[in-house]
């Protein structure tokens, strides 16, 4: 399989080579076989892409979030999820309820190869397009025809390649073509865009952290009407697992991402 991706869509490799790499291992706290398959046959170097704190992160925000969206799949098992900046993300296998109907959104380049590696499948549909413009949004009521079906996006690994301004009119763009929706989205520091040259992995790619918050709240603040309903560090799975991460918890509690849930 052969890849061509901008700066920002090569991280997708990170996510892509942990998942991999955890489900390899011998106690695997998730499992993606979709990763590993991709992986063996990109035959990529892993090492530049999986060190111990994003290793770490990245399964923690795997566990965080596909808990999330299983119970928010629970309370409304008919519930259309749009998966933006989707990368190599293999989430609808481990949450789909058999009802559900699946979104995956990218730029024209990320879903090229996206499509080279994966099948296709019911109710997942594939969306090449940019998070910024509207076109996207008419892909999706022109797919579902239903206004029954409860709304969720998620942006996982999205916000810090966008701009404060770029955000906000992300958050506009939902606000303005889905009358009622939930955003599950991921979320950086303002310390960890001041220190960007020391990130384990991103470092190791031409992608820049563009913001970063101190709180969900600078984001439901962006546009009226948008709520932010919880907000979770993922240092709380992550200290679960070692001790080094619970010293990282302890020292730098507000260094690490987090993940919100908003409302509308």
């Amino acid at each position: 399989m052969d890849i061509t991706l901008g700066d920002v869509q090569t991280t997708a490799l990170i996510p892509l080579v942990i998942k991999a790499n955890e489900t390899m291992s011998k106690k695997p706290r998730i499992k993606d076989e979709k990763a590993v398959e991709i992986i063996k046959t990109l035959g990529i170097d892993t090492k530049p892409y999986d060190k111990f704190m994003s290793h770490e992160g990245v399964v923690a925000r795997t566990i965080m979030l596909d808990k999330q969206l299983k119970n928010l799949i629970k309370k409304n098992p008919n519930a259309c999820i749009v998966n933006i900046g989707a990368g190599f993300d293999n989430r609808f296998s481990r949450v789909d309820n058999g009802k559900i109907v699946w979104f995956d959104l990218d730029l024209p380049d990320a879903i090229a190869t996206r499509k080279k590696a994966f099948n296709n499948r019911d109710r997942v549909i594939e969306i090449s397009g940019s998070a910024l413009e509207d076109e996207w949004c008419d892909v999706v009521k022109e797919s579902i025809r239903d206004e029954n079906r409860k709304m969720i996006f998620i942006a996982e690994g999205l916000f810090m390649y966008f701009t404060i301004d770029q955000i906000k009119s992300f958050m506009q763009i939902l606000k303005n073509n889905f009358s009622n929706g939930i955003l599950i989205a991921e979320q950086n520091s303002k310390i960890l865009v001041k220190n960007e040259k020391y990130h384990d992995t991103v470092k190791k790619t031409n992608a820049q952290f563009l913001s970063g918050t101190d709180s969900g709240q600078e984001i439901a603040d962006l546009v009226d009407g948008v709520r932010l309903v919880e907000e979770h560090s993922f240092n709380e799975e992550m200290k679960k697992y070692s001790i080094r991460a619970k010293i990282f918890a302890k020292f730098f509690p507000t260094f690490n991402n987090r993940w919100a849930t908003f409302e509308w």
